[in-house]
C-alpha cells in the first residue's frame, strides 16, 4: 500500500488520538514515525504503531501528561507518566536545548516511558541549534551479556550528534544485534530472523522471532557491544528507571547537550566538523566497495529522495490493522 506522506501522517495521528492521546502528543508521535519511514527504517515506522496499540490494549492509555518533577538551572528530571518515549524524549530534548542555550551545557533525564524511537531524531533537532549531544535510552532486559543466554540489558541505543555546515554528523546505534521492533515485525509477517541473533527460553540459538521474544537477543559487537549496552542501562538508571525495567514500561532516557562555544566559536567548530567529514570521505574504499560516508549521511539522503517522491510504502497487513482501528 502506497500512501502520501500527509495521508500516512494523518493515519498515525488519528490512530493515536483514538487511543486517548491528545492532538499535540499524537502529532509528535506521528512526526517521529513518519521520519522513520522517510529514512528507510520501516520496522520503526508504521509497523511500530501496531505494536504500540497492542501494548495500549493491555495497559490502557496514560492518564497524565509529561511532568517536570525536579529542576535546576542546568538540569531537569521528567516523569513520563507512561507516555510514549517519542513524546517524553522530545520534551526532555527541548528542555535540554533551552537550558544549554543559556548556560552552555545541560543534563536532562526522564523515566516512566517506553519505545523511545530513533535517538538521532532528537540529536538532529539539537544539532540544528548548533549543539553537540550525547543521548542514551535503556529498556526491558531483552539482551544477553556476551557469553550468556539470559537478558540483562535492553536493546539500549546510544547516540552522539554534532553540528556541521551541512547535514549533522550523528552516530546512533542499538547495542543489540537486532532491534526489538525488527523481531516484532518478523513475527507479525511470519518471517525468520537471522542466524546468531537470539536464543530461545532454553538458551538454544533460534531464528524463530516468537522464541526469541521469550528468550534473549545477542549483543552487537560481542563483549564490546555488551559493555556499551550495560553502560546505557546504568545511564537509564541515572535517569530514573529501575534496575530491571518491566516489559515495555519505565524505560529511562538521558540527554546531555553542549554548546561548542564553551570551548571555541560555534562557526569554527561547524567548519572543522565539515572538514573532518570531507577528510573521512576521501579515504579510499576497499576494492569494489562504495564510497566512504559519514554517520547519518545515508538517512539524510534517503529522506530527501522520499520527500520528493511524496510516497510511503506500508505493508498491506500493517495498513489493514491500522485502518481497522479508525473505521
Amino acid at each position: 500500500m502506497k500512501l502520501s506522506i500527509e495521508d500516512a501522517q494523518n493515519l498515525v495521528v488519528e490512530v493515536m488520538q483514538n487511543y486517548g492521546y491528545n492532538k499535540e502528543y499524537a502529532q509528535i508521535i506521528g512526526n517521529h514515525i513518519i521520519d522513520c519511514e522517510l529514512r528507510g527504517l520501516a520496522y520503526g515506522g508504521m509497523a511500530r504503531i501496531v505494536s504500540i496499540t497492542e501494548r495500549l490494549d493491555r495497559t490502557g492509555a496514560p492518564e497524565r501528561l509529561v511532568e517536570t518533577v525536579h529542576e535546576t538551572p542546568v538540569s531537569a528530571k521528567l516523569n513520563g507518566h507512561d507516555n510514549l518515549g517519542y513524546v517524553v524524549a522530545l520534551k526532555a530534548t527541548e528542555m535540554a536545548i533551552e537550558k544549554a542555550s543559556k548556560l552552555g551545557i545541560s543534563l536532562v533525564g526522564a523515566n516512566d516511558t517506553w519505545y523511545t524511537g530513533m535517538l538521532s531524531y532528537f540529536s538532529e533537532i539539537a544539532a540544528a541549534r548548533g549543539m553537540v549531544t550525547i543521548i542514551a535510552s535503556n529498556a526491558t532486559p531483552w539482551v544477553a551479556p556476551h557469553g550468556a543466554v539470559d537478558g540483562r540489558f535492553g536493546t539500549n541505543p546510544v547516540c552522539f550528534g554534532f553540528p556541521s555546515e551541512g547535514d549533522p554528523v550523528i552516530w546512533d546505534i542499538g547495542t543489540s544485534s537486532i532491534m526489538h521492533a525488527e523481531v516484532m515485525l518478523a513475527r507479525r509477517l511470519g518471517q525468520k530472523i537471522g542466524d546468531g541473533l537470539a536464543f530461545d527460553a532454553t538458551g538454544n540459538p533460534t531464528q524463530d522471532p516468537e522464541a526469541a521474544l521469550e528468550g534473549a537477543f545477542t549483543p552487537w559487537g560481542g563483549h564490546k557491544g555488551a559493555g556499551l549496552g550495560m553502560i546505557v542501562q546504568m545511564l537509564g538508571i541515572l535517569a530514573g528507571s529501575p534496575v530491571e525495567p518491566p516489559d515495555l514500561a519505565n524505560f529511562g532516557f538521558l540527554i546531555v547537550a553542549m554548546k561548542p562555544d564553551l570551548l571555541m566559536p560555534e562557526p569554527e567548530y561547524r567548519r572543522k566538523v565539515s572538514a573532518y567529514a570531507d577528510y573521512v570521505r576521501s579515504a579510499r574504499p576497499v576494492s569494489g566497495g562504495e564510497a566512504v560516508r559519514m554517520p547519518f549521511e545515508r538517512s539524510a539522503r534517503v529522506r530527501r529522495r522520499r520527500l520528493e517522491e511524496n510516497k510511503i510504502e506500508v505493508n498491506d497487513l500493517v495498513y489493514k490493522r491500522l485502518n481497522n482501528i479508525i473505521n
